[in-house]
């Protein structure tokens, strides 16, 4: 695969977030932007072959589940959220799987069972446009972080880490204003876009994931 493609593929969430976003949400309280089973606001962005996205059901409640067979695509909402509001990012997930024997921080370990974006657009200015990443990882620690490894403008962070909790639903809250601060150094107030992705085409490995829904809230 061509350095360009592999770059697109751990970034182009980032710049692929247009000028002029397709919603906007700034009610108080919370902030369904993944209200499962309704999907249709999400898009599928492809790099490396298809991961596979299907509304599923558990135990009776909807959920995403990720099927990446050396594949990596995503799901992405383009959605206005005001982090004065609502500044934690709340959703659920499982993985049944990690990957085996890579490392996230170079190029060719670039793979992850799960994970969430949140992304800050920089608009016209599109090489200012910024991402958190939080990452369901197979090598690094959890609550560990580091950039990207094909750009610094994308901080990836361990929030779950290893099989011990494989097969498990597992609840996340982060305060992603707190987080912009810290990890981003900057003082945005606002994120732009949300995006979930499985994928496996460096280490050409399989992961299956799901996805709960996702929200913002107020506390």
């Amino acid at each position: 695969m061509s350095l360009a493609r592999k770059f697109c593929h751990s970034f182009c969430f980032v710049f692929l977030i247009p000028v002029f976003v397709t919603g906007t949400a700034f009610a108080e309280h919370s902030i369904h932007v993944l209200n499962l089973p309704h999907i249709s606001d999400w898009e599928q962005k492809v790099f490396s072959d298809k991961t596979k996205y299907d509304v599923v059901t558990l135990d009776g409640k909807p959920y995403v589940k990720a099927t990446s067979n050396a594949s990596a695509s995503g799901l992405v909402r383009h959605i206005d959220i005001d982090l004065r509001k609502t500044p934690y990012l709340n959703w659920s997930w499982r993985v049944d799987n990690v990957l085996s024997n890579i490392d996230e921080a170079k190029k060719s370990g670039d793979d992850y069972a799960a994970r969430v974006y949140v992304v800050i657009s920089g608009g016209l200015f599109f090489w200012k446009t910024r991402a958190i990443s939080y990452n369901w990882t197979s090598g690094k620690a959890e609550g560990t972080h580091w950039p990207n490894a094909y750009t610094d403008n994308v901080v990836m962070i361990s929030v779950q880490s290893g099989d011990e909790k494989a097969g498990k639903w597992v609840t996340e809250k982060r305060n992603v204003l707190e987080d912009i601060k810290t990890y981003l150094n900057i003082d945005a107030t606002e994120v732009n876009a949300v995006a979930i992705m499985t994928d496996t085409d460096n280490s050409k490995q399989s992961a299956v994931a799901y996805y709960g829904n996702i929200i913002f809230s107020e506390n």
